[in-house]
């Protein structure tokens, strides 16, 4: 009997019951936070063009050097000029004829206006010598334009370059014959500094934008002017900003993504037509952004991402979030989070919603 009195009054045999769980916490606080996008793309010629010739004939000549740079009105091809040297000589001659025929015909015209007055000519004569004299002045002009013309073939015979920059091969060389208007180029010349990159973005994420610019919520960056920065195949980044230039107006029905255009410098051509990289661009500013680390945010069984927080009471409570994508390490939040809370950023595996907790510095 004693026993079992002793027994009664004695300590339980159980555990203790625990206390609340420690748990550190970061202040969510707003800040200025840039609204970024990385996009794939691939670079492309600021200028480019193919060159061909204007007229037939043989190469004699090609005075560049292939891969090397060029300078627009550069001779790069010599057609041989003989036969159209030729054909302007002997427009030439052609012209000092009409001309010579103008003199005589305007001539006889003046003269026959004369004797028309006295009677002496008929007036059919003095009309048909009137009408000669015209026709030599319009054989002229007709001249003049032949030759015109043969000057300009001949200054084809010597191709240059439409425009400045980097000649690549040549499909052509000495002793080939060219034909006017022939469908393989002679070599292709391409402007790189600067040089472009077309990149693309969906849609969707195009139309959110610019709500949350028209929300007011995001500031919209400079026209013409957001800042875009490089990432190229290796991981590295390219160590000079460029500006957004455009945005295309038409979503492509295939993809559903339109197309953007920047321009990036290009002073040391490390940047070749046709490379892949993938694109920062800034797209605007959140006034109010509110930045998560990353491992303070879960999932719930529906996917939707929840955080945890403390409480003016000291006890845990369950968020559900919106989000509006990563900034680095962190998630931005658009909802769910406000300036002034506690957010648990260690001991979540031990905070159950609704329990107490106990704050404790970080370590």
């Amino acid at each position: 009997m004693m026993a079992a009195t002793l027994a009664c009054c004695g300590h339980p045999s159980g555990p203790p019951p625990h206390g609340p769980a420690d748990v550190v916490v970061q202040t969510v606080a707003a800040q200025p936070v840039e609204i970024t996008a990385e996009l794939p793309g691939r670079t492309s010629p600021f200028e480019s063009s193919d060159v061909r010739p204007q007229v037939n004939g043989i190469i004699i000549g090609r005075p560049f050097v292939e891969g090397g740079d060029v300078h627009a009105g550069q001779t790069l091809y010599q057609i041989d000029p003989a036969p159209y040297r030729a054909a302007l000589d002997q427009a030439k001659a052609q012209l000092a004829s009409a001309e010579a025929n103008v003199a005589t015909a305007k001539a006889k015209a003046d003269r026959y206006g004369d004797l028309v007055k006295i009677n002496a000519v008929s007036r059919q004569d003095f009309d048909d010598a009137k009408a000669a004299a015209g026709q030599a002045a319009a054989g002229v002009q007709q001249q003049k334009a032949a030759v015109e013309a043969a000057a300009i073939n001949l200054g084809y015979t010597r191709v240059t370059a439409p425009i400045s920059g980097r000649a690549g091969r040549s499909a052509f060389t000495k002793g080939a014959l060219v034909t006017s208007g022939q469908a393989a180029a002679l070599t292709t010349i391409q402007r790189l500094d600067p040089i472009y990159v077309d990149l693309t973005q969906s849609a969707a994420e195009v139309v959110k934008l610019r709500q949350a610019i028209e929300s007011g919520r995001v500031t919209d960056g400079t026209p013409g002017g957001l800042k875009v920065r490089l990432k190229l195949e290796d991981g590295g980044l390219y160590p000079v900003e460029g500006r957004l230039q455009f945005t295309e107006v038409t979503v492509d029905p295939a993809t559903g993504a339109v197309t953007l255009r920047a321009v990036f410098p290009n002073p040391r051509g490390l940047l070749l037509p046709g490379l892949f990289v993938r694109a920062v661009v800034v797209e605007g500013v959140d006034r109010q952004g509110i930045l998560a680390p990353q491992p303070a945010i879960a999932r719930d069984e529906k996917g939707q991402p929840v955080a945890m927080v403390v409480n003016a009471k000291g006890v845990a409570e369950a968020r559900v979030l919106t989000t509006a994508g990563t900034i680095g390490d962190k998630w931005l939040v658009a909802s769910g989070l406000a300036p002034g809370d506690r957010l648990i950023v260690e001991g979540l595996q031990s905070v159950k919603p609704g329990a107490p907790v106990h704050v404790v510095p970080a370590r």
